[in-house]
């Protein structure tokens, strides 16, 4: 019985995913490069191995609004139905992105419901350090191929506050 019990520990040690959430999951508010100033609350979570991220609240947008700049169906997009029918809050808009290891996912998509485009994303945790990152941060980079896109950095939020903005 202690020899069972010694190789549960060790498993659960070797294999940190067992044990806890990857730092790129939780809360984030995504945020105006010029303006500092928060523009969506983001729940970023994985389901079957996969990452996705859904928008919670919208700063200065209402929160029932349909992404009406969309088109009607995307390669690979995790839900059924018209597309540019769903709710912009509540809807997947990141999704199908891979672990390449802790805090650093890539090979899935992003859509941007403002203007419908799709683009390739990478996500990677920049744990804060006190200096570039003073916050926990989320570099969340949106490609249109070879390398060519632009990033945005995501701040650390909680539940009630990546849900609250209006």
């Amino acid at each position: 019985m202690m020899k069972a019990c010694i190789v549960v520990c060790l498993m659960a040690a070797l294999t940190p995913g067992l044990c806890f959430a990857d730092p790129v999951e939780g809360f984030w508010l995504s945020v105006d490069d010029k303006t500092n100033k928060a523009t969506a609350g983001w729940e970023i979570y994985q389901q079957g191995g996969k990452l996705y991220g859904r928008i919670l609240s919208i700063a200065g947008f209402p929160q029932e609004a349909p992404a009406m700049a969309c088109k009607e169906s995307y390669p690979g997009f995790p839900a059924g139905g018209k597309v540019n029918e769903m709710r912009v809050v509540g809807t997947s808009w990141i999704f199908g992105l891979t672990m390449d290891k802790a805090g650093q996912w890539s090979g899935g998509n992003v859509i941007d419901p403002n203007d419908g485009k799709m683009y390739k994303c990478k996500i990677t945790f920049r744990p804060a350090d006190g200096k570039r990152y003073p916050i926990d941060t989320l570099e969340m980079r949106g490609e249109i191929g070879l390398g060519i896109g632009r990033s945005q950095f995501w701040r650390r939020s909680t539940r009630t506050e990546a849900g609250g903005l209006r």
